[in-house]
């Protein structure tokens, strides 16, 4: 994992951050934010989960605070929708999608760094979902939707579970490289994306446990 992880930022954090922080700046522009808040929006997409898991782990001051490069690249997500906004189509859909893409690589980047911080199997998984929808639901709130994780019964922290999951499993089994760790971004995305247009659901409570794992209508 050394070329996805060098030093206090990596790579996969870098696309990662980028990622959210344009589904930030997209739904900020939805919302008809000014430029201020569109960029504001991006950066605490794009860098909120990452803060809570350093915080998390012990890593101080967070990186999303303290690096210059992961700042810049959040802060670049949201000037690029901010000024090319008028040529994107069908918002809605864009914004599940990068949402998607960037819970992928967030689940995958902070499961490793935990585990790298000894910070120990079930930990590193708890903070790895933390990582993934931590910026998305920090997003949700401030343009004043409910956060994804707990819309519709959405599969959201599922796909992330799975993820953690299967990242703490590869690394503890020594089997965790780029090809896998490519396998799992895959995985978790292609999850996500697929439950979105079957309609997947959670358990939800209801009357003799006949609420259970179903379908509503796909929202892509």
């Amino acid at each position: 994992m050394d070329v996805l992880y060098s030093g206090p930022v990596s790579y996969l954090e870098l696309v990662a951050v980028f990622v959210a922080a344009v589904s930030g700046g997209l739904a900020a522009v939805r919302k008809r934010f000014d430029a201020f808040g569109v960029l504001v929006l991006a950066w605490v997409t794009g860098l909120g989960g990452g803060i809570l898991r350093d915080v998390l782990i012990g890593d101080t001051p967070p990186v999303g605070i303290s690096s210059w490069r992961l700042v810049a690249a959040a802060l670049a997500a949201g000037a690029i929708i901010f000024v090319f906004h008028p040529g994107l189509a069908r918002m809605r859909r864009s914004i599940l999608v990068l949402d998607a893409a960037a819970l992928s690589l967030f689940v995958l980047q902070g499961t490793t760094k935990s585990l790298d911080l000894g910070s120990g199997v079930l930990a590193s998984v708890v903070v790895g979902v933390l990582t993934a929808v931590g910026g998305g639901v920090l997003r949700d709130v401030l343009v004043g939707e409910v956060p994804l994780v707990f819309a519709d019964r959405q599969l959201y922290a599922v796909p992330a579970l799975v993820g953690a999951g299967l990242t703490a499993t590869l690394w503890s089994t020594g089997v965790l490289d780029v090809w896998t760790a490519l396998g799992v971004v895959v995985l978790v995305f292609g999850f996500r994306i697929v439950s979105l247009a079957r309609g997947w659901t959670v358990p939800h409570p209801g009357p003799g446990w006949t609420a259970r794992w179903g379908r509503r209508s796909g929202k892509m």
